[in-house]
C-alpha cells in the first residue's frame, strides 16, 4: 500500500514538473543504473561517472535531487580536486 501512495505522489510530482528537469532525472537516473549493471553489488565509479556528475553540477541546479549512490558533497569535492590538479 506504502508503494501505491509513493508512486501516486511520485506520478503527481511528475505532472508539475518541466519537461527539461524529466529529462535531466531521466538521464542521471540511467547514468545511475548504467553504474550499477556495469559494475555488480557495489558501484565502481568510473572516471567517465564522475565527468558525468560534475557537468551535471556546473550546469543543472537540481542535481543533487536525484543521486542514489554518490553523495552530493563527493560529487563536489571531485570538482574541486580537478580544478586544483589544473
Amino acid at each position: 500500500m506504502l508503494n501505491f501512495f509513493i508512486l501516486l505522489f511520485g506520478t503527481a510530482r511528475a505532472a508539475f514538473r518541466s519537461h527539461a528537469y524529466l529529462v535531466v532525472e531521466n538521464l542521471a537516473l540511467r547514468q545511475q543504473l548504467a553504474a550499477y549493471a556495469c559494475s555488480g553489488r557495489r558501484p565502481r565509479i568510473a572516471t567517465a561517472d564522475r565527468w558525468f556528475w560534475i557537468a551535471l553540477h556546473r550546469f543543472c541546479s537540481h542535481w543533487a535531487e536525484v543521486l542514489v549512490f554518490v553523495k552530493p558533497e563527493t560529487v563536489i569535492r571531485w570538482h574541486r580536486d580537478g580544478f586544483r590538479r589544473y
